[in-house]
């Protein structure tokens, strides 16, 4: 058996206030992710919610070693122009510690409608960023005329650090999210996803790629499980079901989504579910 090439990390814990020392706390812990997402309004009325970007500026200011990584910025809300921007000013930052996970949400409606966008047009504005992204990182000089962006002779200066680009992680569970890992991404990364499907989606990734002309021999395989550590599984699912259930919006017992989707249970039951992805 080949010899696997894993990292880990964790997500933003302790509340915000501690996001630098939780951040130094798992660079001691041997930690190689430090990770944050976001939404703008998370229900509504909108529960509490941060912006990604700048969560992983305190944290990259905090350590020396361990990477950021959004988990996941909304792509939809942002002009790339200005994405380009800010997240090459933080990969600078960072001494060329960013990994930039993107999505295109869709669980929440309200923060689309208040923010003036179209929910079901999401999938085509974060395609249209993407591609503007990956090129003003590359240095080109862009006039894109697209469907959500238009931009003229636009560039940014410096580049990011990170040559090509900071890593770009695509999330998202559809097909359409498949393919847009296989055309602009140099990574996937789901969350509520078990272990059979992910094999599958692997595949799709590949025959996706492979339709697109893409070589994808370096591309990162990445997995967003929620954990929770408990004497039993059904303790573990009770107290998951409980935190995650109002972050959500999805169909169906969340007490079965947990159990279905998590990692649950004693140490040895987690790294034994875990193992199934590997």
């Amino acid at each position: 058996m080949p010899e696997l090439d894993l990292h880990f990390g964790a997500g933003l814990a302790l509340g915000i206030g501690e996001t630098a020392r939780q951040a130094r706390w798992m660079e001691e812990l041997g930690y190689e992710y430090f990770s944050a997402g976001e939404h703008f309004m998370r229900g509504d009325p909108p529960g509490p919610t941060h912006a990604a970007l700048p969560v992983l500026a305190v944290a990259a200011g905090a350590t020396d070693e361990l990477r950021i990584l959004s988990s996941i910025i909304l792509t939809p809300f942002y002009h790339p122009l200005f994405l380009a921007r800010t997240t090459a000013t933080l990969d600078a930052a960072s001494g060329g510690r960013l990994t930039l996970g993107v999505g295109v949400g869709g669980e929440f409606p309200v923060e689309f409608e208040a923010a003036g966008l179209k929910v079901n047009q999401r999938g085509r504005r974060t395609d249209e960023c993407l591609e503007v992204l990956r090129r003003l990182w590359a240095g080109e000089r862009v006039t894109f005329s697209g469907r959500h962006f238009q931009l003229t002779d636009a560039m940014i200066n410096p580049t990011p650090v990170q040559q090509p680009n900071p890593p770009l992680w695509v999330s998202g569970r559809r097909d359409a999210a498949m393919a847009r890992a296989a055309r602009f991404g140099d990574g996937w990364m789901p969350y509520f996803y078990d272990a059979p499907r992910y094999e599958q989606s692997v595949e799709k990734i590949k025959g996706f790629a492979a339709e697109a002309g893409r070589d994808i021999s370096q591309f990162q395989w990445a997995h967003f499980p929620y954990i929770a550590i408990y004497p039993t599984e059904q303790q573990a699912a009770e107290v998951a079901a409980e935190q995650l259930g109002g972050r959500y919006l999805y169909g169906g017992d969340f007490l079965d989504i947990v159990k279905k989707y998590c990692l649950l249970g004693t140490v040895e039951n987690c790294i034994t579910q875990l193992q199934e992805y590997i």
